[in-house]
């Protein structure tokens, strides 16, 4: 079974290739996703890595929490689960003018 890892305080310049080569080091590599700011595309500074079993998830953990990659300490650790979100963004409701 895969492994979703939550990899957090990247460099804004880290892109979804090094991050890939980095957890190769681990094992297989299932999916490499950077979040980025829908308004400018601009890396949030965290991202999400999949490895393709629980074994390799644990090793990548184990052995990158902490290191150094373009000059910051990276935090991994084993992602959440997603949260739901309501479809609502906030915001003035038509009709409800003032």
């Amino acid at each position: 079974m895969a492994k979703k890892i939550y990899v957090g305080n990247l460099s804004y310049k880290v892109d979804e290739e090094t991050l890939r080569e980095l957890f190769a080091q681990s094992g297989e590599v299932q999916s490499v996703k950077i979040i980025t700011d829908t308004a400018t595309g601009r890396s949030k500074g965290f991202g999400f890595v999949e490895m393709a079993s629980d074994e390799e998830g644990e090793k990548a953990i184990s052995s990158l929490n902490g290191t150094t990659l373009m000059d910051r300490a990276l935090t991994v650790s084993e992602a959440r689960p997603q949260k739901e979100r309501s479809g609502s963004r906030g915001g003035r409701k038509p009709g409800n003018w003032r």
